[in-house]
């Protein structure tokens, strides 16, 4: 795969870093990973302090030193959570903490920049719905809440922009974590300068300069500070890599047109690869370009998944792990359960781009115990899952396997749901050693110097093939119907709480 033995991925999630180190034939050697804490000073908020990730970075390479000699790396590529907003000072230190794609309060800021730029115009040019998610909005609220510190601002990044910043000296961004600024033109290939102009006027300081816009495959070498912490060889290639969804397929093996990438962690994203530049006319899908030229990953994004499962497993279990909290579920039939609408973190994006969105939990009775909620939260998750799928279907993609990896991927029972509520077959994963976005930022990182294109990764075991079980179908499709009434019910009693 490269004339080096061996490649190293970071991925640089939402709550933890993961690393991965690659040999030639594209199997997992060493893995490791350090966690940090999202600060959530305020209603919808979520923040992150910069200085954590670079700690976590140390600790994670050292790790992976221990385990396999770092004088024979021959890269390191990067993987990154987005949008997260990180907002540097003039020489290039943050200027407050980092605002992760959990952070939902700059709604109002998005739905002027919509106003403003036209909201369908700006998602064809884009392929994004710009919501409060996205950096250009994020940075509007600073801009508006915070003058003192917006004026200190000089540069506007995402999380792995900033870390390849660190890495290397020099700060850039690639095409996939572009999108996330909301202002990066995917057939210009560049930022649009129109967008710019509009939120500048929007903006009570000055608009910050951004990052270049670099290729997946474009790389510095590893700042010496990094390099002689572990002996590493002189000029060790960082290669900029992408946003972790598309790396997330791209470790799995996902390569041709059709084929879809389920990746289950704090938020769940579902993506299929497209070999032609399409748009949905109810924006419910975004448009992300994939490290290779002329492919595009048409992504969903649903909002609270693994982070709803751990806030129901501190619930109901204090401190216990999330698969504690889902072995509660064994044995529950999911008719059986309640119904659990799980749109937890202020709004949902998935399939229904609906900010005023809530959670809700209805049809409790006397007999319902905690393994009833736990399921009926599970239900919630595959019923979403679901409809992300049929919008791929809706935009003439094959109907293909779904091929799913995550840390939320573990639950005993989600291949076989999903399939069943899908109807479509599921390759479970049969690399659980390492996180999917390191390993393919690791891929990423081997191509970079000239590694086989097509090479997939090779699993530790063998994926395991889920179909569909057409008794198990008409179940889910009980189950969908009784979701969305529940959905229409919610629905109405906010907008009755507008006036209210």
């Amino acid at each position: 795969m490269t004339n080096s033995p061996y490649v190293v991925g970071l991925d640089l999630g939402t709550s933890a870093m993961k690393g991965a180190v690659v040999d030639g034939s594209g199997a997992v050697v060493a893995g490791a990973q350090a966690a940090y804490p999202t600060s959530r000073p305020a209603p919808h908020s979520a923040e992150q302090d910069p200085s954590d990730w670079v700690h976590a970075t140390r600790q994670v390479l050292g790790e992976l030193a221990d385990q396999v000699n770092p004088l024979r790396w021959g890269a390191i590529g990067l993987s990154g959570m987005i949008p997260t907003l990180v907002t540097l000072d003039a020489r290039g230190r943050p200027a407050g903490p980092a605002v992760t794609w959990e952070d939902a309060r700059a709604e109002g800021e998005a739905a002027e920049l919509r106003s403003v730029l036209g909201g369908d115009a700006l998602y064809r040019a884009t392929g994004q719905w710009l919501d409060g998610r996205y950096l250009l909005a994020m940075f509007l609220r600073l801009a508006n809440e915070d003058p003192p510190r917006s004026r200190a601002i000089a540069t506007l990044c995402s999380a792995k922009d900033y870390l390849f910043g660190e890495l290397t000296g020099v700060l850039r961004t690639d095409p996939s974590t572009a999108t996330g600024y909301g202002c990066y033109g995917l057939e210009a290939g560049a930022w649009l300068p129109e967008v710019l102009e509009k939120a500048a006027a929007l903006a009570p300081t000055a608009m910050p300069g951004l990052p270049p816009v670099c290729s997946s495959v474009s790389c510095l070498p590893l700042a010496a500070a990094w390099s002689q912490a572990w002996g590493l060889a002189p000029q060790l290639p960082v290669v900029l890599g992408a946003a972790d969804s598309v790396l997330g397929a791209e470790g799995l093996g996902i390569r041709r047109h059709g084929e879809v990438a389920y990746v289950a962690g704090t938020s769940n994203v579902i993506c299929a690869l497209s070999d032609e530049l399409r748009f949905d006319d109810a924006h419910r899908f975004l448009v992300t370009p994939t490290t290779r030229a002329g492919q595009w990953a048409l992504e969903m994004d649903l909002l609270t998944t693994g982070s709803a499962l751990a806030w129901l497993a501190r619930m109901l279990l204090g401190s216990a792990p999330v698969a504690a909290s889902v072995a509660l579920a064994h044995g529950v039939e999911p008719e059986d359960a309640p119904v659990f609408l799980p749109y937890l973190g202020g709004g949902e994006q998935g399939a229904l781009w609906d900010p005023t969105l809530q959670g809700a939990l209805l049809g409790l009775q006397l007999h319902h115990e905690r393994g009833h909620l736990v399921r009926a939260l599970l239900n919630g998750i595959v019923m979403e899952g679901r409809r992300c799928l049929a919008v791929l279907e809706e935009a003439a993609l094959p109907r293909s396997a779904v091929h799913v990896t995550g840390t939320s991927a573990s639950w005993p029972t989600l291949g076989h749901e999903l399939a069943d509520a899908t109807g479509r077959a599921v390759v479970m994963p049969g690399q659980s050693e390492a996180s999917h976005s390191a390993l393919g930022a690791a891929l990423v990182a081997a191509r970079a110097l000239g590694g086989n294109e097509g090479a997939p990764p090779r699993p530790a075991r063998p994926g395991e093939r889920l179909e569909p079980d057409p008794e198990r179908s008409t179940t889910w499709d009980r189950l969908f119907s009784r979701h969305e009434a529940a959905l229409a019910g919610l629905r109405s009693y906010l907008g009755g709480q507008v006036g209210t």
